[in-house]
């Protein structure tokens, strides 16, 4: 170490030491004497000034440059592909084709099955697979999201549109009102993403999503009863009663079994496949084609043994051809339209929460940051665009993100292959899905749903929180019994709940002194911190005290103090606590509400003999208290520390 070095650390050292020998009421002014903080209007004015600051600079750095070079650059922003496009290269492309005809070998059956699921038309589902994925592949920020139908939008769409129009009875009116919610729910996404707004995707807690996914897993599973044991009269209602009502009296009436046959053998080889491919990752790709396969054969069973003459549902003509356009049936006239408005808002925030939840996953797998908002509006101008070219509601899927990632994909180039796999089939391979078996769709459909339960999950939030825990079952049951929307709402409400449960109960806790060190913690969770005699020091855990909670807080610090009584020679009552300090470093801020609380605490103590210290108060709250001359009141005791509090009434012998 060089001298100049030494003499450095010295000069240090004798600063720490000159601070730690300040007088305490010198350390007390640092608190009462701080500056005004901003008010509100001038947060808004600062915030504003430095956009426009902002704007500005990026305008006169433009100005700098030439026309090509600012369109480039708009473009990049809004089309990361002309980005990352750059350094690709033919062993990228590589990966990026196997990857992308893996998992349209997945995405066929699933998109039909899906389809049938919104209660579609197959060929709508195969529409969504093809423009979606083309536009966020030039457009989103995730490498390996696999964009497309998905199960639980798809049930949230059949159980909240067919309220609205029967598609048994107007399917076309049906498919109108779908492509509609899509284009809302689009416009809703693309809002989140250009206004910031993701946080409204969080009202959706993690262990919400958990058991809401779950339960309409469930549900889509005994849905799938229907085309899985042939069923042709069957409940349009999602809860598990009516749909376990539905098969009881269809068991009770001439069914075939040929299709139970058909479908439980292929949903077997599918499950058996998944399950060797879980065992040896080399053979992902098995799982990945069963489905495919499993299409293939039942389809080629069906055709050689004509039985479709024998019972077995069949799924016939399947519409083939590009993506029509479907911009002249945008009915805005409907009576529906509010409804339907309301609707996509909904489907909106699932598809967005599912959608980031996955490409935040494989984001962190991979080791880069995933902007929220532009996936947000990535995804909302995919289906915007969709819902003008046939398609419904598109996100991000787990199991084909999944499947993507497996494959080894490099870039968002699979989903492009995949979309032209796809395009090929609905132009040329579409007659082939005339003798295609629903059993078959069904199983495929069935065999994506043990992916959508996740027990350990379950079990982990209920070891770690049991309100979150709470608001998954209330999400699961809601699901299961009541109907989709009205889970999301049972899930929202118990979330909410606890919020406000926390806000105006919040805990408080009461310290103690580490012993060999200057730590003041709480005596619950270390019993070995010394309480002082005649000192009750408390914390209060909340970061605001304000009209919902500070009548709360103030009646618990009274319940706390008033017990420690006790008697004196003569018998009269006589307080050992004389001095009752107010940890405020968690306070954030404080309203008027939460001000008179502290002067009816100060009166409460004060008629006992007691005295009121506060430590550590932020900036807002030693302003308000300022103003408000609550410190006059308590004569000025405000602390740095505990320990300058504890030292302070020591010195005056209060106690």
């Amino acid at each position: 170490m060089t001298s100049s070095t030494v003499d450095t650390c010295k000069s240090e050292d004798l600063q720490v030491d000159i601070e730690k020998n300040l007088p305490q009421d010198v350390r007390s002014q640092w608190i009462l004497n701080a500056p005004e903080p901003p008010s509100p209007w001038h947060v808004a004015a600062d915030s504003v000034r430095k956009t426009v600051s902002n704007f500005r600079g990026k305008v006169s750095s433009l100005s700098d440059r030439s026309c090509g070079t600012v369109l480039l650059s708009a473009l990049q922003v809004v089309f990361p592909i002309l980005v990352w496009g750059r350094s690709y290269t033919a062993a990228k492309f590589r990966k990026d084709f196997l990857a992308g005809l893996t998992i349209a070998s997945l995405c066929i059956p699933q998109s039909i099955g899906y389809a049938t699921l919104a209660n579609l038309a197959p060929q709508y589902g195969l529409y969504t697979s093809v423009v979606p994925p083309l536009i966020y592949s030039v457009m989103g920020t995730s490498r390996e999201i696999a964009i497309g139908p998905v199960a639980v939008v798809s049930l949230l769409l059949s159980s909240m549109v067919q309220k609205l129009v029967d598609p048994s009875t107007d399917p076309v009116g049906y498919t109108k009102l779908i492509f509609l919610t899509t284009l809302f729910a689009g416009i809703f996404q693309t809002s989140f993403g250009l206004f910031r707004l993701g946080f409204l995707v969080d009202f959706l807690s993690h262990a919400a999503i958990v058991g809401f996914v779950a339960g309409a897993a469930i549900v889509i599973g005994l849905q799938q009863l229907k085309g899985l044991f042939g069923i042709t009269h069957f409940t349009t209602k999602t809860d598990i009663i009516s749909v376990l009502k539905a098969v009881w009296e269809a068991f009770h009436n001439p069914w075939n079994p040929h299709n139970f046959i058909l479908g439980g053998c292929f949903l077997a080889f599918i499950l058996t496949t998944r399950f060797l491919g879980k065992r040896k990752k080399n053979l992902f790709w098995l799982a990945s084609i069963a489905p495919l396969v499993s299409i293939v054969l039942s389809t080629l069973v069906v055709y050689l043994t004509r039985a479709d003459k024998n019972g077995v549902k069949i799924v016939k003509h399947v519409k083939g051809g590009l993506n029509p356009i479907s911009i002249n049936q945008l009915d805005f006239n409907s009576p529906h339209v509010v409804d339907v408005a309301k609707i996509g808002l909904v489907v909106a925030v699932v598809a967005l929460t599912e959608s980031v939840a996955v490409g935040r996953s494989f984001a962190s797998i991979k080791g880069y940051q995933l902007d929220g908002n532009k996936e947000m509006m990535s995804i909302g101008f995919t289906n915007i665009i969709g819902s003008l070219t046939s398609c419904y509601v598109a996100t991000g899927s787990f199991s084909r993100t999944a499947v993507n990632y497996a494959a080894g994909c490099e870039s968002l180039i699979s989903n492009i292959v995949m979309a032209v796999t796809v395009m090929i089939s609905l132009q040329f391979l579409t007659n082939l899905l005339y003798y295609t078996p629903i059993a078959i769709i069904a199983s495929v459909i069935l065999s994506a749903l043990p992916g959508l339960i996740d027990i350990t999950e379950a079990y982990k939030i209920w070891k770690v929180d049991k309100l979150d825990f709470l608001a998954c079952i209330g999400a699961f049951f809601g699901v299961l019994f009541a109907s989709v929307e009205i889970g999301l709402l049972v899930a929202v409400v118990i979330s909410f709940t606890k919020i406000i449960l926390i806000s105006i109960r919040p805990s408080t806790e009461t310290l103690g002194k580490l012993p060999g060190t200057d730590l003041f913690c709480d005596v619950d969770q270390y019993p070995m911190a010394i309480q002082i005699p005649g000192v009750i020091i408390i914390r209060m855990k909340s970061a605001l005290l304000c009209f919902a909670n500070a009548n709360f807080v103030k009646e618990r610090i009274i319940k706390w103090v008033t017990p420690k009584e006790s008697e004196d020679d003569k018998g009269n009552s006589k307080s050992t606590i004389q001095l009752v300090i107010l940890d405020t470093s968690n306070l954030v801020n404080i309203d008027t509400s939460g001000i008179a609380s502290l002067e009816e605490l100060y009166k409460n103590l004060s008629s006992h003999g007691k005295q009121l210290a506060i430590v550590n108060p932020r900036w807002q709250v030693i302003h308000k208290l300022k103003v408000s001359k609550f410190i006059d009141k308590i004569g000025g005791r405000v602390y740095l520390t505990v320990e300058e509090a504890v030292v302070a009434g020591c010195k005056s012998n209060q106690f």
